[in-house]
């Protein structure tokens, strides 16, 4: 289960999409991530680039809690392609953060 919402993942690859534009924004929306969220969010990263499975959920889990050696926020911003990964990982996982998007880019 993740500890995250979509909602929140959803506005994460808003900005990551804009990360020349919205760089600070999205390290404070980042930095203000529960741990839990932040560790769910870096899971759902590596499912989407294949390291884990979407089976491997809470492996992915326990091994971002485990060797988490740099904030959360320098990680995920040095990750390339950070908006595509979270949006695979999502897919893998059954989830869904288009209607979430959607709702942003509208203003609701």
């Amino acid at each position: 289960m993740l500890d995250i919402s979509t909602y929140k993942i959803a506005q994460i690859i808003l900005m990551a999409r804009e990360l020349d534009r919205a760089e600070g924004e999205l390290r404070g929306f980042l930095e203000n991530l529960t741990e839990e969220e932040a560790v769910s969010l870096v899971a759902v990263m590596w499912i989407g680039r294949d390291t884990f499975g979407p089976d491997e959920l809470e492996d992915a889990k326990q091994t971002a809690r485990e060797e988490a050696s740099s904030p959360t926020a320098d990680y995920l911003l040095g990750t390339p392609h950070l908006s595509d990964h979270l949006e695979n990982g999502l897919d893998a996982l059954g989830l869904s953060a288009s209607d979430d998007e959607d709702d942003l880019v509208r203003g609701g």
